[in-house]
């Protein structure tokens, strides 16, 4: 239930951003999270702290047209959701699928602000993307499609006003397209103005990891701090993206089994564990199908199309794909098969009922604000190598990352300790992330 104060607040949000159900869920999540902060800080209710943080301090929506390979004209919709500066520039990926709309940007970018709190680092919170799809289409489309988009981001960017990255549908060859467009409008190699770039090009070492990595690092302190670990379990990731396919490899190497996971046409179970170097052949370079990974694999290996992988029991969790991916059902048969903890890979995949019942089961559950905080914070290390003219080593990189997220779980549990909800990392993500970003906010007036 919402803090009286906070309910009005919502009511106000739902009012003015109409049919925006993921933003709506959102910022929900976080009020009611927050609700034990405003006795002890009166100050953020008296200052509006809280409705100016739920309001964007820009978005941008523009028109990207471009020419197919046949020579038609196609046009699609861009979004920049700029939402909070308070700790640094905007920071947030982009995200080029059929299903962005405005709510779901806004859902990101709300997110993004208290995840990037959570880092300890100097970056606001911004998204962005658009509903063109790259599935399907050829790479001289997707570059066609990246300088149209590009022309018009540019004059909103910059490497201390927003520098947005990589999300759902932007890999390296995007990221690649859109900075060579950027240079070549500007006429300035400003590397810093755009994270997950190619090593080629001032990209930095573990940033194409650092989302799985960091997941795996989340999930493996929270499993430590229950006096256990990884080892030997049965873990079972959904997505089969850059997130999925880096927490596969990091679980692997501190003990873990992956047993399955899936993409949008169903999922695959390999009892004999997950083999990476073929998963990664199949996905990352043929942009192929699971059902072709499952051919090649062989005996152990089954496709199984059009169902839900969480009905594959497991002990560890890793949703990977996209949001309200497990619900309140799901979660429920997840709970009898054994499940032990949970760590959201991707954004929001948890519906409110299915956090409710982990919750209830005493399972440890890291919401995504905090366990795929690794990317955004990975990011920022780029930005630090970037500004400096500085490279990093692999081993230098992941220790970082590893430190980040270990800080980022210990700030979680001892917050939620703090507010009288031990072990509820959702409570302890949103009230450390928010009391960073309201702080900055009292501390620069009234913005």
């Amino acid at each position: 239930m919402l803090h009286e104060k906070l309910s009005s607040i919502y009511d106000n949000v739902l009012r003015r951003n109409p049919g925006e159900i993921e933003f709506h869920q959102a910022v929900r999540e976080v009020l009611e999270s927050i609700g034990p902060v405003l006795g002890k800080h009166p100050e953020y209710a008296e200052s509006k702290i809280i409705e100016r943080i739920c309001e964007p301090e820009r978005q941008i929506i523009f028109r990207v047209p471009w020419l197919d390979d046949r020579g038609e004209v196609q046009i699609n919709r861009g979004f920049r959701v700029e939402f909070n500066s308070a700790l640094g520039p905007y920071k947030g990926g982009l995200r080029f699928h059929p299903s962005v709309y405005l709510g779901i940007v806004k859902f990101l970018g709300f997110e993004q602000i208290f995840k990037n709190g959570l880092t300890g680092l100097p970056i606001g919170g911004g998204k962005g993307g658009s509903d063109f799809d790259p599935k399907g289409r050829s790479d001289r489309e997707v570059m066609r499609f990246c300088q149209s988009f590009m022309t018009e981001l540019f004059r909103h960017i910059g490497e201390y006003t927003d520098v947005p990255a990589g999300d759902i549908g932007v890999g390296g060859r995007e990221v690649g397209y859109l900075f060579g467009q950027y240079k070549r409008i500007t006429n300035r190699y400003e590397s810093g103005v755009i994270t997950g770039k190619g090593l080629a090009y001032g990209g930095a070492q573990v940033r194409k990891e650092a989302t799985g990595y960091g997941c795996a690092f989340f999930v493996e302190e929270m499993l430590k701090a229950r006096g256990t670990s990884f080892d030997g379990r049965r873990v079972v990731v959904s997505g089969s993206g850059n997130v999925a396919v880096y927490s596969i490899e990091k679980v692997a190497q501190l003990g873990g089994v992956v047993v399955a996971c899936s993409d949008s046409s169903g999922y695959v179970l390999d009892e004999k564990g997950i083999d990476l170097e073929l998963l990664k052949q199949v996905k990352e370079v043929e942009r192929a199908r699971l059902d072709v990974y499952a051919a090649r694999r062989g005996e152990g290996a089954t496709f199984v199309p059009d169902r839900n992988v969480w009905e594959v029991p497991c002990e560890v969790a890793m949703p990977s794909a996209t949001q309200n991916e497990i619900t309140g059902k799901d979660a429920a048969t997840m709970v009898s098969n054994g499940l032990v903890a949970v760590g959201e890979g991707a954004n929001m995949p948890t519906t409110p009922e299915g956090i409710k019942v982990f919750l209830d089961a005493g399972v440890a559950f890291g919401p995504g604000k905090a366990a795929n905080a690794g990317g955004v914070a990975t990011s920022a290390l780029e930005m630090q190598q970037n500004a400096s003219r500085d490279s990093w080593t692999f081993e230098f990189s992941e220790h970082r990352l590893q430190e980040i997220m270990s800080d980022i779980h210990d700030r979680c549990l001892q917050t939620a300790d703090e507010y009288g909800m031990p072990g509820n990392y959702v409570a302890g993500a949103n009230i450390d992330g928010f009391r960073r970003v309201a702080d900055a906010m009292l501390s620069l007036g009234l913005i």
